[in-house]
């Protein structure tokens, strides 16, 4: 309140408030300090709240403290797997960032420049908003592999199956975790975006300083696509690769310390579910800003409001997370109400959301906005309402998942087919969510409205992004609970509970994430517009954007089809870097001495002592996983990247209006469809578990369906979020070089990227990473007979003798 009560003196005195018409209302002489001030401040109160939480974390005790220190080492060793995954991909992604900001710099300079310095400032905001992402995902996955061992000691407690603290004070220390996560987004990104507008404007006009920040946005997005689709690979590869050879074929638990990809498996889930979502929704939240601070671009107070609401969201998220708590005990974990649970992390989302209102109201009843007040509700209420519709979805405590659960006895092939049916279905009440929310909020302030609406629905993104968060490192405290045998059975009883709740927080995270996407998307399609086009006599001087005309319906199909495209090379490579792991525990279960005689032992209800244990040569694992994710990630990259690249330079800013278009209507139906399919998949096995059922046929054949489902959810469904947003934000960057373009005009420029395409996909093909060649050809393909002679046949491996079936 004080700080708004300055800004308004400060407005005030300078006489901005008011809508005007002036462009340099808001320059730096016309205090633009005002208007990106309170986003400062936040982002470090953000900051703040992210280092007090860090410290009270790191003094909560660990696997040494109670005499487990093997939690410890276990934990180490998935942090050194994330750490080195990082390390391998930010390497790469450093290359690229430099390349791209030297062509960013050279375009802009030599292209097109309208005050002097616009190719530095691009450039500038380029390696910026890249530094910015990449260091979100870094900080929030380094802090998440220190959470996982707290998050399994908190669930021991004192040791007791009866003690009642221990599943609450689990999920109070996993939540934490998550809102290390969640604020270091946030605030990075609104300082990021606030002090950006603030250097970069320097001395320019509102259009200029906000045609730079849109390199700001660029280099967001392509780092979180990068992260997002190296993550995703990686997770579901080690993931696929374990559950087959080791689940079904071996017949071990899925966290068991023998299984070669488990501490694979769980670097996954950080990499993919903390890095990778983190990426992903910086880039929501700073694109979002920037699209409607873009679009309000002529009035002081349309500039104004979206970093005013920012802050105060930021402010509302961090009151919010002090009403997350729970009195569940479940005791052993079996048993505990789930809705209760949920309601634990719910209620502090409800408590932010409803004080961001009281604030919304307030920041808009002063700049005299009370239609962008309907538009922020609109987007709060849809955003609420996507995550609980995609509860009912994924949730085993609703029909559709235990459905699912029930096509289980059937086989297989049953499951995969209702599963890909509810996820079909899953996608009407999202969209008509999303276009009665568009058309609403169109209605009242047109494509500002919607803009605004996107701002509202990710204003709260600290708690939001928390209780996702929150999801693999409970999954990773089970893992460890699994992997250290001294761990009683009940702990990971108690953890289960914590994960089935962290499927459904991350499946709804992944419905939020969708729909704040596709209204980011939007608004960003609406500032291209406004960019690429003087005036609509212009627009109209050229043909308009009749759906009917050629030029727009051939982008509209091309756009439609990226998603597809996209899609299927992430699930292709989720299932070439899978063959390689599969090959390597193959393997190791095959030449490693006394490895398959201690796993028969063990599954049999022998005790292993420590002197007798053989371990398996998990970083071996861990080495394939990375160099394959890195390498597999080129390929959706860099096509996401060259695609609204040659359509507007080659054919112009009118078929790339229709190809944006259908990429964001495909993409936000393909995207729902598999998140929602494959969180139902996975907690239908987590039903399965809960019934006690997970050993028999119907298990199994529900373990199937989940590892379809891994790619589905964790891989190629949020992938599709970051391309329609990067799509959209490369074409915002480049609409100053579009600016009035005719169709065909100067369309020899369009060949460079076009020809970079081609060679591009030369490249790939030749080397072996765009193929249809079976990743298992060097192993005899399909020939039992060089199966048997290598030892890797997957019968060689089963454990099971005529007298041990009901094991």
């Amino acid at each position: 309140s004080t700080l708004l009560a300055a800004s308004y003196l400060l407005a005030s005195s300078h006489h901005i408030m008011g809508s005007s018409t002036d462009d340099d209302v808001m320059t730096i002489d016309g205090v633009r300090l005002v208007m990106v001030l309170p986003g400062i401040v936040a982002a470090l109160l953000a900051l703040l709240f992210v280092l007090v939480n860090m410290t009270q974390l790191a003094k909560l005790k660990t696997g040494k403290d109670i005499g487990k220190p093997k939690l410890d080492q276990l934990s180490k060793q998935i942090k050194d797997g994330a750490r080195a995954f990082l390390m391998a991909e930010y390497y790469y992604l450093a290359w690229f960032v430099a390349f791209l900001s030297v062509v960013l710099l050279v375009i802009f300079s030599l292209q097109y420049d309208a005050t002097g310095s616009q190719g530095v400032r691009t450039f500038a905001g380029f390696i910026v908003g890249a530094a910015l992402s990449a260091s979100a995902g870094w900080m929030g996955m380094m802090v998440a592999t220190d959470g996982n061992v707290r998050t399994t000691v908190a669930c021991i407690g004192t040791e007791s199956e009866d003690d009642p603290k221990a599943l609450p004070e689990g999920l109070a220390v996993a939540f934490k975790t998550g809102s290390i996560m969640g604020f270091t987004v946030v605030g990075l990104g609104l300082f990021g975006v606030s002090s950006m507008v603030l250097i970069l404007g320097m001395g320019y006009s509102d259009t200029h300083t906000m045609q730079v920040m849109s390199g700001f946005g660029f280099g967001a997005s392509a780092i979180a696509l990068f992260a997002r689709v190296a993550g995703g690979i990686y997770t579901k590869a080690a993931d696929v690769g374990a559950d087959l050879v080791g689940k079904l074929e071996a017949g071990i638990d899925e966290d068991d310390p023998h299984n070669p990809a488990v501490i694979a498996d769980n670097v996954g889930d950080n990499v993919g579910d903390v890095a990778g979502m983190g990426a992903d929704l910086f880039e929501s939240y700073v694109g979002s800003i920037i699209a409607a601070a873009t679009l309000g671009v002529g009035s002081a107070d349309k500039m104004l409001l979206p970093f005013f609401l920012s802050a105060a969201g930021v402010v509302c998220a961090m009151l919010g997370c002090f009403a997350v708590s729970t009195n569940e005990t479940g005791k052993s974990g079996k048993n505990t109400n789930m809705a209760g649970l949920m309601w634990a992390l719910e209620k502090g989302m409800y408590l932010a959301g409803i004080l961001f209102v009281g604030a919304a109201a307030g920041i808009c009843a002063w700049l005299k906005e009370m239609k962008s007040f309907g538009c922020v509700i609109i987007g709060l209420v849809a955003g609420m309402m996507i995550g609980k519709v995609t509860e009912y979805f994924t949730s085993f405590d609703f029909a559709p998942v235990r459905s699912i659960t029930d096509r289980g006895k059937t086989g297989a092939a049953t499951v995969v087919i209702q599963g890909l049916g509810v996820g079909m279905l899953s996608c009407v009440p999202p969209t008509v969510i999303i276009v009665a929310a568009i058309l609403a909020c169109a209605a009242l302030e047109g494509d500002y409205g919607v803009a605004i609406a996107a701002v509202g629905m990710l204003a709260t993104l600290g708690i939001t992004l928390a209780t996702d968060a929150y999801g693999p490192v409970a999954d990773n405290a089970g893992g460890l609970a699994e992997m250290d045998p001294s761990v009683p059975s009940y702990v990971r009883d108690r953890t289960d509970c914590l994960d089935a709740l962290g499927n459904t927080t991350a499946a709804t995270g992944k419905g939020f994430a969708i729909g704040s996407a596709v209204l980011t998307s939007l608004s960003l399609l609406a500032a291209f517009k406004a960019q690429a086009f003087s005036s609509t006599t212009a627009l109209y001087a050229m043909g308009g954007l009749d759906i009917g005309d050629p030029v727009i319906l051939s982008g509209v199909i091309f756009g439609a089809m990226l998603p597809y495209m996209f899609a299927a090379l992430t699930m292709i490579s989720v299932g070439k870097a899978a063959a390689e792991i599969i090959q390597e525990v193959r393997r190791q279960f095959a030449e490693v001495d006394g490895l398959l005689n201690v796993i028969k032992r063990a599954t049999a209800g022998e005790t292993i002592s420590e002197e007798e244990d053989v371990l398996p040569e998990s970083d071996r694992c861990v080495k394939i996983s990375t160099e394959s994710s890195v390498r597999e990630m080129i390929a959706p990259g860099a096509y996401a990247i060259l695609a609204p690249l040659f359509v507007g330079f080659l054919v112009g800013p009118r078929c790339l209006m229709g190809m944006l278009s259908g990429a964001i209507s495909s993409g936000c139906m393909v995207a729902i469809m598999m998140s929602n399919a494959g969180g139902a998949w996975d907690n239908s096995k987590k039903y399965c578990e809960a019934l006690g059922i997970k050993k028999t046929d119907q298990g199994k054949a529900c373990i199937v369906g989940d590892t379809v489902g891994d790619p589905f959810k964790d891989t190629s469904g949020p992938s599709l979020n970051i391309l329609i947003k990067l799509m959209s934000m490369v074409s915002l960057t480049i609409a100053p070089l579009l600016r009035d373009n005719a169709d065909w005009y100067r369309s020899y420029l369009g060949v460079v990227p076009l020809a970079l395409f081609i060679i591009c996909s030369a490249v790939l093909v030749m080397k072996g990473i765009l193929t249809w060649k079976d990743p298992l050809g060097d192993l005899g393909g399909s020939d039992a007979k060089t199966l048997e002679e290598e030892g890797l046949k997957s019968t060689d491996i089963e454990i099971a003798g005529p007298g041990e079936k009901d094991l």
